[in-house]
């Protein structure tokens, strides 16, 4: 990872749906049409024109002229003398000239007063951010779960993507989301996307001891803030925890707990994915019991199929005396039905 100095506050990012380079492209082409068109109209009606110095047309001065007549109201050496040409000058001319100043003016505030602007605003955002989700890492997992969430009905806006590389940056700028180019690995960092009053941290940086210290890190500055990490090495699932994540994911042994599940039946590791994705037919959901709720047996929800519920922290399943009468503060977990088409 590129480490660079940040400044005190590092400002947040979100690209704009057009491409600078497409609206320069846009402008110099309006106006260079526009400039083609009254060239080509004096050139053919050049009899209407009248030069005080030498009393000769010439496709030069057709230039000169056009020019001057669309930037300025000219200088007087070349004059319309028709009835034609000075309808010409004074009904299309005037408003091209005009329009060239308001696309010079609208160039000016985009490329110029849009960007302070922005940046301005994007300031502002950032001092008052909150429940928002951060996500250290925008490699293959950390996007794959800035996609899924963003599949799942989270708004990009409410993202906070932070990495050390300006590539993996665009790509999550394309998504929509605010994003912070620095080490996340630093307390600075952090405190710049306001980490203690993120909603979630995933932490997905690629390396285990740089996740770790991530976390580390993040529950320095946010003892309360939840952390969901990924780790590559099982030995490290211990060091994670004791670091403060609240969820630590090993995608290896998540492999090899389908695979195991697929020896039981085809069907299994279909079906634990279509648990997972919100793309499939139903997925897990979690959410605080009710005060209708409350009472109740985990059996009787009508919101889902509930399939375990977390009393002061600790799990209990549906089959568990706990169970059987439901309390203020219990978090269910529960099958709901997804929008997709998976089997």
């Amino acid at each position: 990872m590129n480490r660079r100095r940040l400044p005190t506050h590092a400002p947040l990012r979100r690209r704009s749906g057009v491409s600078p380079w497409v609206s320069i492209a846009w402008r110099v082409g309006a106006v260079l049409g526009l400039y083609a068109f009254a060239v080509a109209f004096h050139w053919f009606d050049r009899a209407g024109l009248r030069d005080n110095f030498d009393d000769h047309i010439s496709f030069l001065d057709i230039i000169y002229f056009t020019m001057i007549s669309i930037t300025t109201t000219g200088y007087g050496d070349i004059v319309p003398i028709s009835q034609g040409a000075r309808m010409f000058d004074a009904l299309v001319v005037t408003p091209i000239r005009i329009f060239v100043i308001l696309i010079f003016i609208g160039t000016t505030y985009q490329f110029i007063l849009k960007r302070t602007w922005d940046k301005w605003r994007m300031a502002q955002i950032q001092k008052t951010l909150t429940d928002h989700i951060v996500v250290a890492g925008f490699g293959k997992t950390g996007s794959d779960a800035v996609n899924e969430l963003i599949a799942r009905g989270t708004d990009p806006s409410c993202i906070v993507v932070v990495d050390g590389s300006e590539h993996a940056l665009a790509r999550a700028e394309d998504a929509g989301c605010n994003v912070l180019v620095g080490d996340a690995t630093r307390d600075q960092t952090l405190q710049d996307v306001r980490i203690d009053r993120a909603r979630t941290l995933i932490v997905a940086t690629g390396r285990d001891d740089t996740s770790i210290l991530v976390t580390l890190t993040a529950r320095h500055l946010a003892p309360k803030v939840p952390i969901s990490i990924i780790i590559k090495a099982d030995d490290n699932e211990l060091p994670a925890r004791a670091a403060g994540a609240n969820t630590v994911i090993n995608p290896v042994s998540f492999a090899g707990l389908l695979l195991a599940g697929s020896v039981e039946g085809t069907h299994v590791a279909d079906y634990m994915l279509d648990l997972a994705s919100v793309d499939g037919r139903v997925h897990l959901s979690e959410r605080c019991v009710t005060m209708a709720e409350v009472g109740k047996p985990l059996s009787a929800i009508t919101t889902g199929l509930g399939v375990r519920l977390y009393r002061d922290g600790t799990p209990f399943g549906f089959f568990e005396a706990e169970a059987q009468s439901l309390r203020e503060g219990d978090v269910v977990v529960e099958i709901i039905p997804g929008t997709g088409n998976a089997a």
